[in-house]
């Protein structure tokens, strides 16, 4: 269990009484009460006094705000703090629900202990797992409560309540983080039937529009593009010294739009983050990527591409140049949030939950300004440029082949965060590649599945000649990859790469030379499409035809290399890199 504070503020105590007392938007309130308040023989509790109502709950926590002239009077005076427990642990007693209502109240400064002059406040209960604070912001003696970084205070002292209670311990964070919703937001977001809050619409969509841009005019024109409202602020001389955002239809109670800086989406999104993130690394247009009659798909071209400088990504995580690191962090987040904008409706829905999981790994205290991430946010900007692929043919195999290998990037991610302390970062990380192999397993279902048929239908002997050649490379782990569901699939990609010309023993330690196998839930799965990328080989198979025999005694004539696949970077891995399978 987690015990998580939301602090906010506003401006009825009666409407929030109303809401925490009554029946909830659903029913889910049950017995209302007091645990906890500022003087208990001075809050009636409406909850379980039959004869205490709101009104006169209201009046007493009011009664040091009333009393200052109406010119003194705070216009958002209501604090609110709901303090929440995770599912699957124990349910705490009224008891030790007041004594986190007191240690809270103390530590954000609304009432220290000790301090008979400070703020009125109470601790509701209608569920088994939260408590709701409520505080009126002005002390008895007529002062207003220091209450700076309240909320950083309130998780502070959480996190030692849930070592003291036995409760599952929440990762330390580093304010790094992107501004979370009020519960205002969350609410005004269900009333209106949305999934997301305004905030985190416009954080997605901004991030996304970011993605890739080479320029800070295409990224406002992208802005436009995907139907936000727009409103730049300008100097006298017309330069743009800030930019904020808000949804069509998104109003206040006046009407007016509601508009959101992009510093109080997340820390990099202000306009002097991004300038520096276009400044230090403006991405390239790819020229290999325009369309030619004959070739494959863009989409699947643009893919190929990425998984190649995907691969260094995960090469340069496990270095020692922390800003380098730092800087592929970023255009790793990029190049999620293209493919969560182009790739097929089947797999989307889980690339957009992993793009939304490693923004918080994008973000630490270790700067990456002067690192140069131009390739990888050019794979970004190629993915964008491309369009949407189809989930099926030369686009499904080429999506599957890059899925397969981010996979091993955010692991990557996730083991650079961990060693530096960063646990929310890791954390985040690993939950971007649970939702990364859920995608991988549906994009390469089809592509596997034919290459699978196709290698089985294999002659015994060839089989046996590859399984050779993999006990040669890895004497260790042969046995158990020959059991791995991907073989087949395998034994198919080393026909293939035979028949197009290639020595199957020397791509077969091509691939094995890139790091992270060890971290691969399947070896072959990742083999296979390393080999089709390095040997040039089309993603998918197509459909199987007749059983073909490979005969080991014939010679098997050669293939030109298919020249649409060719990329254009240099796709063999350095030969001084170290091996790093599993052992």
């Amino acid at each position: 269990m987690t015990v998580v504070p939301d602090v906010s503020t506003g401006g009825r105590t009666y409407g929030l009484l109303a809401y925490l007392y009554g029946p909830g938007r659903r029913d889910e309130h049950t017995d209302p009460h007091l645990v906890a308040s500022w003087m208990p023989s001075l809050a009636p509790d409406p909850g379980r006094d039959p004869t205490a109502t709101l009104k006169q709950l209201t009046d007493r926590l009011d009664l040091p705000v009333l009393a200052l002239p109406k010119h003194r009077r705070p216009a958002r005076y209501v604090w609110h703090c709901p303090v929440r427990t995770a599912p699957g642990d124990r349910h705490l007693t009224d008891a030790e629900w007041a004594e986190v209502a007191r240690r809270i109240a103390h530590a954000t400064g609304i009432a220290e202990e000790g301090d008979d002059r400070a703020c009125r406040w109470i601790a509701v209960r209608h569920a088994d797992d939260h408590i709701h604070l409520v505080a009126t912001l002005v002390r008895e003696d007529g002062r207003r409560p220091r209450r700076h970084n309240d909320g950083i205070r309130a998780q502070a002292e959480c996190r030692k309540i849930e070592a003291e209670f036995g409760l599952q311990i929440l990762n330390e964070g580093d304010r790094t983080a992107a501004q979370r919703p009020t519960s205002a937001e969350r609410a005004k977001a269900e009333r209106a039937g949305r999934t997301a809050t305004a905030r985190e619409i416009l954080h997605e969509r901004v991030r996304q529009a970011l993605s890739g841009a080479a320029s800070e005019e295409e990224f406002f024109r992208r802005l436009a593009a995907a139907g936000l409202r727009v409103d730049k602020r300008l100097a006298p001389s017309g330069d743009i010294l800030g930019y904020k955002v808000a949804l069509p239809g998104d109003r206040n109670r006046h009407g007016e739009p509601i508009w959101f800086p992009g510093s109080k989406l997340a820390p990099d999104l202000s306009l002097p983050k991004i300038r520096q993130r276009l400044h230090a690394g403006p991405p390239d247009d790819n020229p290999t990527l325009n369309n030619h009659p004959g070739e494959p798909p863009l989409p699947a071209r643009a893919r190929r591409e990425a998984t190649h400088i995907a691969e260094q990504a995960t090469v340069a995580l496990a270095g020692d140049n922390d800003a380098e690191s730092a800087a592929h962090l970023v255009g790793v987040g990029e190049l999620l949030d293209g493919l969560a904008q182009t790739s097929p409706a089947s797999i989307r829905k889980e690339l957009t939950q992993a793009a939304r999981a490693f923004e918080r790994a994008t973000r630490s205290h270790i700067r990456a300004e002067r690192a140069d991430n131009r390739a990888i946010r050019s794979a970004a900007r190629g993915i964008i440029r491309a369009g949407n692929a189809l989930g099926k043919g030369e686009d499904g195999g080429a999506t599957a082949m890059l899925l397969s290998t981010m996979v091993l990037v955010t692991i990557a991610a996730a083991r650079w965060h961990s060693a530096r302390g960063h646990a929310q970062q890791a954390a985040a990380a690993q939950q971007a590649a649970q939702h990364l192999r859920s995608a991988y397993r549906q994009a390469a279902a089809t592509p596997m599945n034919a290459m699978r048929e196709q290698g089985r239908s294999l002659a015994e002997s060839v089989r046996q000649r590859y399984a050779t050649a993999l006990e040669a490379a890895l004497p260790e782990q042969a046995g158990h990859l020959r059991r791995e569901p991907g073989w087949d699939a395998l034994t198919a990609t080393l026909a293939q790469a035979e028949r197009a010309g290639h020595a199957p023993e020397t791509l077969l330690q091509q691939a094995i030379a890139w790091r992270e196998l060890d971290t691969a839930d399947s070896v072959t799965d990742v083999l296979v499409w390393r080999l089709r990328r390095i040997g040039n080989l089309p993603a998918t198979t197509g459909t199987p035809r007749a059983r073909t025999r490979i005969r080991p005694t014939q010679q098997q004539p050669r293939t030109p290399k298919p020249q649409a696949y060719e990329p254009s970077v240099r796709t063999e891995p350095p030969a001084t890199h170290p091996r790093n399978a599993r052992r």
